[in-house]
């Protein structure tokens, strides 16, 4: 049966909700990163430490959750289609817009309006594409959604070496040329259709007089959304623990760099994310036979003895081994997390449950890259990466087998709006 079910293929409005998805996410990722590849030549630029330019992530981070709240509370109210559009809009021109920053003041306030719209991408998009993703196929589309923040990664990446290295352009082409990718997520996401499954949990909540307030104020709701930040802490610290600072250390001669060169340092950049790739999709769909929390588990625990190897190695090829083998564990445990928020998220509040969970949790991260470089000034890279990836990844392991799961629930089907497992 579940073979079969695989080969069934998706319908054009299944394909465009989950590509519109991938591709806003992809988007926000590629933003994101930019940041974090050029943010030492942002510093050279406007005269300023590498330390204050960093904050320009932890800006970003900061504001996700407010994205998050707004539009996730106007999608549960409205529908999913209508915010998801708007959202692109905001966060494809302020992204452009940051091209055109006169000095690092304009630049963080850009930033902090990016955050806001990439918040509410995520949550609002997953939602979406999981709601209308046939149910035994959520793990596989979840690996591969998730992944959009790996492309997103990969691309800038890309981007940067042939801007920069190719032609020799500033850091600030690389925002002007997101605004193209952008445009194609909106064009695909203006065709997608409503979600049927908010339009049942609608219904169903005016036959019963449920309201919104009713179901969020559930204390088992709030029980579960309190584990839920506490899981999504977890995991933003694993996530950016392992990146942002990684291609610094790559390429940094001082505080135990590796001092490898700009185009070494990029391309073990595209490797490691063809790793994340890799394990987004492979963990995403092994998640439909062992269970969200124990294939979370797994990577977490083996991501432990990876450890030395990505941070301590000192040559380009055991530095890449490491790291594409650390992106596959952790971005194949991140590959699980679109299908598990969503299916541990009430119908009613599907919106605005999994993208503010996630966000809030990117807030107790957001001083990730902060403290790695002040770490990093006192005691080396290497120092500074085992000590922040190591307790994380425990935590990681530790919070998600604690927890519960909803793997295969049926969405739209619970009376009161309230998802019946978990």
């Amino acid at each position: 049966m579940m073979a079969s079910s695989t080969r069934t293929p998706l319908t054009a409005d299944q394909r465009n909700s989950f590509t519109a998805a991938l591709l806003g996410w992809t988007m926000d990722a590629f933003d994101y990163f930019i940041v974090v590849l050029v943010y030492a030549d942002i510093a050279a630029d406007f005269g300023t430490s590498k330390e204050k330019v960093a904050l320009l992530t932890t800006a970003t981070l900061l504001m996700r959750p407010v994205g998050a709240l707004l539009f996730g509370l106007w999608a549960d109210r409205v529908g999913r289609r209508v915010p998801l559009i708007v959202d692109v809009l905001l966060y494809s021109t302020v992204g452009f817009l940051c091209a055109f920053a006169p000095n690092l003041t304009v630049l963080l306030v850009l930033r902090v309006i990016y955050g806001i719209g990439m918040g509410g991408e995520w949550g609002l998009g997953a939602a979406l594409a999981m709601e209308k993703i046939p149910r035994e196929r959520r793990g596989f589309f979840s690996g591969l959604l998730q992944e959009g923040y790996s492309f997103g990664y990969l691309l800038a990446a890309v981007a940067y070496l042939v801007v920069s290295q190719v032609f020799g352009l500033s850091w600030r082409w690389l925002f002007a040329l997101s605004i193209i990718p952008a445009l194609i997520s909106l064009l695909i996401r203006t065709r997608v259709e409503e979600s049927e499954v908010w339009k049942e949990s609608k219904e169903q909540m005016r036959i019963t007089e449920t309201g919104f307030r009713d179901v969020l104020l559930n204390v088992r709701v709030l029980r579960r959304f309190a584990y839920l930040i506490l899981l999504m802490t977890a995991f933003n610290w694993m996530s950016h623990g392992t990146q942002d600072v990684y291609p610094t250390f790559l390429k940094a001669t001082d505080q135990g760099g590796a001092g490898l060169s700009e185009s070494t340092a990029l391309t073990i950049a595209v490797i490691y994310n063809v790793g994340a790739i890799i394990g987004g999709m492979t963990f995403g769909s092994l998640s439909e036979r062992f269970g969200r929390r124990h294939t979370i588990a797994f990577c977490a625990v083996i991501g432990l003895p990876i450890v030395p190897l990505f941070a301590y190695s000192t040559t380009a090829a055991m530095l890449c081994l490491g790291a594409f083998l650390m992106q596959v564990v952790v971005q194949g445990a991140w590959g699980v997390i679109p299908a598990h928020l969503t299916e541990m998220s009430p119908d009613a509040v599907r919106g605005f449950y999994p993208g503010v969970t996630y966000q809030l949790g990117n807030v107790f991260a957001a001083l990730n890259l902060p403290i790695q470089e002040h770490l990093a000034a006192s005691h080396g890279y290497p120092f500074a990466l085992a000590v922040t990836i190591v307790p994380v990844l425990v935590v990681v392991a530790t919070v998600v087998l604690l927890g519960k799961e909803a793997k295969g629930v049926e969405f739209g089907k619970a009376p009161t709006g309230v998802a019946a497992s978990g």
